[in-house]
């Protein structure tokens, strides 16, 4: 039995609001990044979302939940994957970039997440799922090969961001299915803002403090970066694959986030995308409608049994398909 259509259309929906979210976060990225060191606004960024994690468990009393003995190693463990080391990838790498480049090269997730989804999660790689990939990667070749890049180190840090949140959602997929998703998120901005804050630090001393003048300037700015770009948009993330299968959630959020994007980098920014920028996005597009309509993925083999992972729809004996 087809997963419930309620259910996808909800999985759909989040994923839409997500990718809005999400397609300020180069921008805004880009505008902190340039006025203060790119550590320092990992850092605050991940203190505000962790605060933000905290209040909202500390009302609802679950705060406790997020330091159980048989949870509490893997929690930080998605501390690391999820908020502390791509956060300083990602906030390192936009700096040496452009917002543009910053989004486009983030486009990669889709291709870990159909590896990760297919090796470990047992989805088959099916010849439509494969044929969107390839166009989406087109796009990203046609857009980021214009005329170069601005910055090869940037571009590097910048591709092992979205490597390193696949290897989260695994990690969430395998070992705490039965999490729910606001508790998934808490635990990544908590332990995430108490493992980088420390470090950068230890690493940035006092010169690595930005001037009062800028502190007053940016700290808004600081506060909706980590609040709402942050921690509502990781939110919005694990809604929509609670919903969704994790390639098809992947494939619909992240290649939509350049189109939505362009505006966002033109009003904050000021930067406009080239002609084959543009059209390479376009062609991302293409790959996402290629997803948006395909069936919800099956699996190949009963890798993860239904009741440890039920964020992957259990196989039905008879016919090999999904059921909700």
């Amino acid at each position: 039995m087809s997963i419930g259509e309620a259910t996808q259309r909800s999985g759909l929906l989040f994923a839409g609001l997500c990718a809005v979210n999400a397609a300020f976060v180069p921008a805004v990225a880009k505008l902190t990044t340039d006025r203060a060191d790119p550590l320092f606004v990992a850092a605050v960024t991940t203190l505000f979302a962790g605060l933000a994690a905290a209040l909202v468990l500390g009302t609802r009393r679950e705060l406790r939940r997020l330091f159980r003995r048989d949870r509490a190693p893997v929690l930080i463990l998605l501390g690391a994957l999820g908020t502390a080391i791509p956060f300083v990838l990602f906030f390192e790498g936009t700096r040496r970039t452009s917002a543009i480049e910053a989004v486009l090269c983030l486009q990669t997730e889709p291709v870990y997440s159909l590896i990760v989804a297919w090796l470990f999660l047992g989805h088959r790689l099916t010849l439509r799922r494969v044929a969107a990939a390839l166009v989406l990667m087109a796009g990203i070749v046609l857009a980021v090969g214009v005329g170069g890049l601005s910055d090869t180190v940037g571009v590097t840090l910048l591709l092992l961001a979205p490597l390193c949140w696949q290897i989260c959602h695994l990690v969430t997929l395998r070992r705490l299915p039965s999490v729910e998703p606001h508790l998934l998120t808490g635990a990544r901005y908590v332990y995430g803002a108490a493992l980088l804050a420390p470090a950068a630090w230890a690493l940035g001393g006092s010169e690595w403090l930005p001037t009062a003048g800028v502190i007053a300037e940016q700290l808004p700015i600081w506060a909706v970066q980590g609040v709402v770009l942050g921690y509502v948009g990781t939110m919005l993330w694990y809604q929509a694959i609670a919903r969704l299968d994790l390639a098809r959630a992947t494939a619909i959020v992240v290649p939509s986030i350049p189109l939505l994007s362009l505006g966002a980098s033109f009003v904050l920014v000021g930067e406009v995308p080239t002609l084959r920028q543009a059209a390479g996005m376009l062609l991302t597009a293409g790959g996402v409608l290629a997803f948006v309509t395909a069936p919800h993925a099956v699996e190949a083999r009963e890798r993860i049994p239904a009741q440890t992972a039920p964020l992957a729809a259990r196989a039905d004996p008879e016919i090999g398909g999904d059921e909700a």
